[in-house]
Parts: C-alpha cells; sequence; structure tokens
C-alpha cells in the first residue's frame, strides 16, 4: 500500500511513517518544515529516517523528491500545502492509495497572535489536500483533528457524539473546519474520510513548544517553568506510540457511512467517521510534574499563573468508539512515557541525567 503522510518532520508524522515502512507500506513523506519551533529538532527526525539533511538544505528548488537511504520505500518532499500546483504534481506523479493528514499549523496560544498561519495551512491547505484526494480516487484520507474542539464543553469525559459548536481558539476552529470539510467531500465524492481527535501527545522526538518539552529543558538549565491555572489543570497525556497504533488501525478501516436513524456528530450516512484518541485517563499537571522531577532527579521551580486565553483547564477522552469498533485503547503510563522521553532528550541534546 503506498501512503502519503504530511508532516513527516513533526512528532506524529515521523514516528508513523517509520511504524508504515516496519510493516512493508511504501511511503511519501511531506513537510514544509517552517521554523514554529527549533528546526534543528525537525532536520533530526528527517536524519534518523535516513535523509541527507544537507541536500534537503541547499536545494533551491521548488519540487524535488528525496530518497531514504536507510528505507528503500521511504521518499520526501519539502512541500507546502498551501502549495496547490506542487500537491496536485505530487499526486498526479505518485498515485496514493491512502492519505494521512498530520500537517498543520499547530498551538494554540501561538494562534492568538498568527491567525493567517492557521488559514493557509489548516483551511486553504486542507481543501488542496481534500481536491487531490478527490480528483485522483484516493481509498481513504485520515487526518489530524485535535481535542481542542471540544472549547466550552463542561461535559466529560468528552464524547464525539458531544456538540462541538463552542471552540475557544483559532486553531479549535480550524481543526472543526476540516472535519466540516471533511464530511462534506465525503457525502459530495464519496471519499471515505476520518478525523482523529488527538489528546496531549507526548513522547520521544516530541514538540519544544509543548508543555513536557519547556518543562524538561528548563529543570536541565535550573530555570523556572511556568505552571497555568496554578496548577489546577488536568490532561489526557496519550504517549505518541499509542497514537500512531490508534492512527494506523484507523488508517486500515475506512469508513462505510451508517444508516439515518443510527447518525449522530462521530458519523454518518456518507462515508465518515470521528475518533477520539486519548489515554482516557486524565492527570493532574502537579503529578505530571511530579513524575517528571522524579526521572531527572530535581525539583523543579515552578511560576504559578493564571489560565491562558484558549486554553482549557480539563480534558479526558472518551474512546469507547475506538474500543468497539477497532477492538483499542492506549495504554502506556504517565511514568513509563515520561522516563521514555527523558532518555531521548538527555541523548538528543547531550546533557547529563
Amino acid at each position: 500500500m503506498k501512503i502519503l503522510v504530511t508532516g513527516t518532520a513533526g512528532f506524529i508524522g515521523s514516528h508513523l511513517a517509520l511504524r508504515l515502512l516496519e510493516r512493508g507500506d511504501e511511503v511519501v513523506g511531506l513537510d514544509c518544515i517552517n521554523d514554529y519551533y527549533d528546526i534543528n529538532v525537525k532536520y533530526g527526525r528527517l536524519k534518523k529516517a535516513g535523509f541527507d539533511i544537507d541536500d534537503i538544505k541547499k536545494n533551491n528548488s521548488k519540487f524535488k523528491i528525496y530518497n531514504s537511504k536507510l528505507f528503500k520505500n521511504y521518499k520526501f518532499v519539502q512541500l507546502n500545502l498551501e502549495d496547490k500546483e506542487g500537491m496536485e504534481k505530487l499526486f498526479k506523479e505518485e498515485k496514493f492509495d491512502k492519505v494521512c493528514n498530520l500537517a498543520a499549523q499547530a498551538g494554540v496560544r501561538y494562534s492568538l497572535t498568527n491567525p493567517d498561519a492557521y488559514i493557509q495551512s489548516n483551511i486553504v491547505g486542507f481543501l488542496n489536500i481534500l481536491e487531490c484526494c478527490r480528483h485522483h480516487k484516493i481509498k481513504h484520507l485520515a487526518y489530524a483533528s485535535s481535542s481542542s474542539v471540544y472549547g466550552l464543553n463542561k461535559a466529560q469525559p468528552f464524547s464525539t457524539s458531544d456538540d462541538v459548536s463552542h471552540p475557544i481558539s483559532l486553531y479549535a476552529a480550524s481543526k472543526k473546519s476540516n472535519e466540516l470539510m471533511a464530511h462534506t467531500y465525503s457525502h459530495l465524492f464519496d471519499i471515505p474520510t476520518t478525523g482523529l481527535r488527538f489528546f496531549t501527545v507526548y513522547g520521544p522526538w516530541g514538540r519544544p513548544d509543548m508543555a513536557l518539552f519547556l518543562f524538561t529543558k528548563a529543570i536541565f538549565e535550573g530555570k523556572s517553568i511556568d505552571v497555568f491555572n496554578h496548577g489546577k489543570m488536568q490532561r489526557d497525556f496519550t504517549y505518541v506510540d499509542d497514537i500512531v497504533e490508534g492512527v494506523i488501525r484507523v488508517i486500515d478501516n475506512p469508513p462505510k457511512g451508517v444508516e439515518e436513524k443510527m447518525m449522530n456528530p462521530s458519523n454518518s450516512t456518507a462515508p465518515y467517521k470521528i475518533y477520539n484518541i486519548g489515554n482516557n485517563n486524565p492527570v493532574k499537571l502537579m503529578d505530571f510534574i511530579e513524575a517528571l522531577e522524579k526521572k531527572i532527579g530535581k525539583v523543579a521551580k515552578k511560576n504559578m499563573l493564571p489560565l491562558q486565553a484558549g486554553d482549557v483547564p480539563s480534558t479526558y477522552a472518551d474512546v469507547s468508539d475506538l474500543v468497539e469498533d477497532l477492538d483499542y485503547k492506549p495504554e502506556t503510563s504517565i511514568e513509563e512515557g515520561i522516563d521514555k522521553f527523558v532518555d531521548w532528550y538527555v541523548d538528543f541534546f547531550k546533557v547529563k541525567l
């Protein structure tokens, strides 16, 4: 099976591509390699997958396919989703069976100051993905949504059958828009689409703008960490390997649509479906920090701050439909996941534990 995975210089995408390759799939990775966070981490992920980073850096052409030196079935292209001409060329030349779109402008807080980036990447870019899937007969489009779509929803755990009409950041609104756009294309053009609402993903090669990375860096450097909502936060932290396993099961099982009487906000008579992928076990932020302190062997200096605009105090994933449909539930403990992240951090940044 030939799969396009967008966002392969990113956190989840880099892990997913390797897992697909390990099981024998042919993968084409795509990423724009923007500077939203430390670009060296993105290059590091590509280097681990066998790509010549110097070659990628010096290339000035608009469109070039790179071959991995480690995986014969892995190619990479540096491309923006917003580049309609480039996307059309890629789909025409590579003839994909399925697509997993993980590329997006990420970050809730960044969306407060840089809204244009979210419209271009998450709306215009996603439209280009949908159009290419439409015109090239893609068998299944799986795409990243986000737990942030639940917004002002107070009922927990968050269920995919809940109403999500009240997002509280442009990032969340862009992800909800993706779900609406995907349903339209599923209905009009019979394209199977599945949206994946990820819950606070963490693990090795994680994003430098996320809490675990920021906390770890600060503790090692003896600096204080910002603890929002005065520590009264809960997150359904989900280890990246668990996320990837869920994504692969979704890719392999395109939706077929349901009878009209069985419809709810997570499905449709069209081949459309939404899943939560979370640990189904919210953890108090202070407990999360304590587990990190224990692993590193140092107590963090804490700067207690109020809840930031766009943030929610708690997330909690209902994964009952993931269990029922795909027989899967994430299970990695916080302690195990944090241990693996810190071990990676120490190795990558050459710091002493």
